[in-house]
């Protein structure tokens, strides 16, 4: 076996071993990747009419203009997984939406604690992610 293909060979084997002590890194394809996954995930579970879709969650939209693109994400992962419980495919915008605020501000390793505040549906803030989301994908850099 070529030497170039042992050290390759090794290099991905201790990559694996580490897991998560190395920091992701998204491309631009990749975000836009995973934008493009939660707002088609976010589509079929907006067809979806469920009676938990009227559950309570906070309202992290209400201050949207004032906050930054990085707290927002890390509140609405948090948001959409609580939401599980309502909606399976949550689980997929719930990683793709931190990951997406890891992105942007790395060490933040769990989803950012939510105040109490004024409440919405959660059909609601599935409606806002989505159209947050989608502002996020026309104008990314």
């Amino acid at each position: 076996m070529n030497i170039l293909v042992q050290v390759l060979l090794t290099f991905l084997v201790l990559s694996a071993c580490l897991g998560d002590a190395i920091t992701p890194w998204i491309t631009p394809t990749l975000r836009s990747n995973m934008l493009e996954e939660s707002i088609r995930l976010l589509d079929e579970i907006q067809q979806v009419e469920v009676s938990c879709n009227q559950m309570n969650v906070t309202n992290i939209f209400a201050d949207y203009e004032r906050e930054n693109n990085t707290d927002l994400l890390c509140k609405a992962a948090t948001i959409a997984q609580q939401g599980q419980s309502c909606h399976k495919s949550l689980q997929g915008v719930y990683h793709n939406v931190l990951s997406l605020a890891w992105e942007r501000k790395p060490g933040h390793k769990r989803p950012c604690p939510v105040a109490a505040g004024s409440t919405t549906s959660l059909k609601n803030f599935l409606k806002e992610l989505h159209q947050v989301l989608q502002k996020l994908y026309k104008y990314q850099k």
